[in-house]
């Protein structure tokens, strides 16, 4: 089994575990849960411009670019939606 393989197999189960893990959360935590993700998201956008950077082969690349743009899409979105939900908290004038 190459590398290639191996990493596709840890994608595709760390993707259920995901998807799992986001079912079982109650509502009322998703919002605060999903701003730390966006922390973790953070880095995964360093560690794919790292890839992309370095990597020779086109197959890298585009992955290293699509886990860019997919990550960078995660960052933004949650900073919005964190933002509308301490918008609800503020005092209005």
């Amino acid at each position: 089994m190459g590398p290639l393989l191996v990493s596709l197999y840890v994608f595709v189960l760390a993707g259920f575990l995901g998807f799992e893990l986001i079912n079982k959360v109650p509502p009322t935590l998703h919002t605060p849960l999903m701003s730390g993700a966006n922390a973790m998201s953070g880095i995964t956008v360093i560690g794919a411009l790292t890839l992309a950077t370095v990597a020779e082969p086109r197959v890298s690349t585009i992955l290293g670019f699509l886990a860019i743009a997919l990550a960078t899409i995660n960052v933004v979105g949650g900073f919005l939606v964190t933002d509308r939900m301490l918008a609800t908290f503020r005092r209005r004038r």
